[in-house]
């Protein structure tokens, strides 16, 4: 029978959760790295026992670690990331020009064919990669050197290189989103980038439809189409049918709230904006299913009411229902971020995703019934599922 592990990176440490094929009864290893935040943690489709993991803290530092027996053990790795030539320099908050300055690892993207391969996204945004398991990381630096680099911005959360997606029938494409520069794509090994961004539309933004500076949360697709885009954007999720290069709104019927921002006139105006949310994923099988989970406004970040659901669509977009069964329906005020959320690819395809109250839950049905594997973990800043053999 197939097993399922789930990678739990959190605030005070590392979690691998793991159960068989029924996905009732959770075995629970950890913490791993007890105290230090693990931003992400990431297997190797081409050798799932290979587990890579972001480990910093704002005292020590960053730290990659590497297991190669499923995450039972643990091992340093390659630590340091130089940006490459004369930096030159981002905006800062205030507009100024600011240095780049590595600061931390926010994601793992192993290699689809090679375990060796691993690509990082990081603080402040650039993408590196490895090709001897992690030892050394070398910049991908035309993405960081766009002639728009200069004018990129941190969100609120920093300006963090978070989604890395390799497209799976064509290695030279890579698609990348960055909070608060905007989404970026490859199509030749990462010699040459091009914002991806026509049609979104943020109302905070001086110019709402500018190719710069949109804060996208996070992006998704499903294996066998590619090209076909999901986008978890700063107040609405879109969709895009030919890789990035034009994008539409789907939130449709998700919940949403009313928002005051100055117009291109400098007057105040109102908008209503819907699907404001971090996390999105895509069905195992079926790639016009969709899930998200909406959170209120700016800076409240917590469920619609107090009642946390997952939206799914089974039409890629417009149309979304909630789904609560199992989940709690009053008094919760927690978050679901960016990478946390993840699918395992077994028959009846299971949802997962954790909390910032320290809570993972698992759907085996996909989002039809809910349960939590475990309830008080540090805050989940991170879940990845590998469906094992």
């Amino acid at each position: 029978m197939s097993k399922v592990r789930v990678l739990a990176g959190t605030r005070k440490g590392a979690f691998v959760l793991e159960a068989d094929g029924k996905r009732k009864d959770w075995k629970v290893n950890g913490p791993f790295f007890a105290g230090w935040e693990i931003y992400h943690m990431k297997g190797s489709p081409a050798d799932p026992n290979r587990i890579f993991a972001s480990q910093s803290t704002g005292w020590f530092g960053q730290l990659l670690q590497r297991s190669d027996d499923g995450g039972k053990t643990w091992e340093p790795v390659g630590n340091k990331f130089v940006y490459e030539g004369a930096t030159g320099t981002h905006q800062w908050y205030d507009g100024t020009p600011h240095p780049w300055e590595f600061k931390r690892v926010w994601h793992l993207e192993p290699s689809l064919a090679d375990p060796d391969t691993v690509y990082a996204g990081v603080e402040d945004a650039a993408i590196f990669r490895t090709t001897d398991g992690g030892k050394s990381w070398q910049e991908m630096p035309g993405l960081r050197r766009h002639s728009t680099g200069n004018k990129w911005q941190p969100g609120a959360g920093g300006m963090c290189l978070h989604t890395i997606i390799l497209d799976p029938k064509n290695p030279e494409r890579i698609y990348t989103a960055i909070s608060a520069a905007g989404a970026f794509r490859t199509d030749d090994g990462g010699g040459s980038w091009k914002p991806i961004t026509k049609g979104l539309y943020s109302p905070f933004m001086p110019d709402p439809t500018a190719e710069i500076g949109h804060c996208i949360h996070h992006m998704a697709i499903h294996p066998s189409r590619p090209d076909v885009l999901f986008m978890q954007k700063h107040w609405n999720v879109l969709r895009s049918d030919n890789a990035g290069d034009e994008w539409r709104d789907i939130s449709g019927n998700l919940p949403g709230d009313q928002a005051v921002y100055p117009d291109k006139e400098g007057n105040t105006r109102a908008f209503d904006l819907k699907g404001f949310g971090f996390v999105i994923d895509v069905h195992a099988h079926e790639p016009q299913t969709v899930f998200v989970v909406p959170i209120k406004s700016d800076s409240q970040h917590f469920p619609p009411d107090g009642k946390l659901r997952v939206y799914r669509s089974k039409t890629g977009g417009d149309e979304w229902e909630p789904l609560s069964n199992g989940l709690p329906q009053r008094d919760c005020y927690v978050n679901v971020l960016r990478d946390a959320m993840g699918v395992d690819s077994l028959d009846s395809c299971g949802v997962y995703f954790g909390t910032t109250g320290g809570q993972v839950y698992a759907s085996p049905d996909a989002g039809e019934t809910w349960s939590p594997i475990v309830r008080d973990l540090p805050a989940v800043l991170s879940v990845e599922v590998q469906t094992l053999p």
